[in-house]
């Protein structure tokens, strides 16, 4: 029964969802998208985790219905993609990123589309973020992202990242990272 009502509830929301998907390309015009985004963040409650879960599944490259994204989180560009059973927590921003199965991110999280957005002139003025270099930030299956973390470089499947650590370089699979910036502090070879 559970499972059925989870369904009707899932289609309901991709119906409703549904008019600003289709007013934004389904991702594709890009401030339009990001202004449902930043709509959809602002929705309350479980209402909210269903319409910012549909609203996704419509204009991310790839977004299962089994996840949930709380209050106020939203993604900053439309080239993400979300696994199963991936939980989001409040207050979060995240950017070009794949974020695999069962992966749990604690609230204000920043996930970056990596470290090189703002280049610089000859001169050294910031040329902002339309002459940077935006990267896919991967995040693997069953990861745990600690709560106020800021993530730029990948994170290897099975890997905690402490709360409020900046990942600046990649993280190997099956470790323990904390610090800012992250060290890796526990490996999988270590029990």
């Amino acid at each position: 029964m559970k499972t059925l009502l989870k369904g009707i509830f899932h289609a309901l929301f991709l119906s409703l969802a549904f008019p600003c998907a289709l007013t934004s390309g389904f991702g594709r015009i890009e401030a339009i998208y990001l202004f449902w985004a930043h709509c959809c963040a602002a929705l309350p409650g479980l209402p909210g985790d269903y319409y910012r879960i549909a609203y996704y599944r419509l204009t991310l490259e790839e977004c299962a219905l089994e996840s949930r994204i709380e209050f106020g989180s939203f993604f900053a560009h439309p080239q993400a993609r979300v696994g199963r059973g991936v939980y989001i927590g409040n207050y979060c921003v995240l950017g070009r990123t794949a974020i695999g199965d069962r992966t749990q991110i604690a609230a204000a999280v920043q996930i970056l589309s990596g470290s090189r957005q703002h280049s610089r002139d000859s001169e050294g003025r910031i040329l902002g973020s339309g002459e940077g270099v935006f990267e896919t930030v991967v995040i693997g299956a069953d990861c745990w992202i600690g709560a106020g973390s800021i993530v730029m470089a990948g994170v290897g499947k099975g890997t905690t990242i402490g709360a409020g650590s900046v990942v600046t370089r990649p993280v190997p699979a099956d470790s323990v990272a904390v610090g800012s910036p992250a060290r890796v502090i526990r490996g999988s070879n270590e029990a």
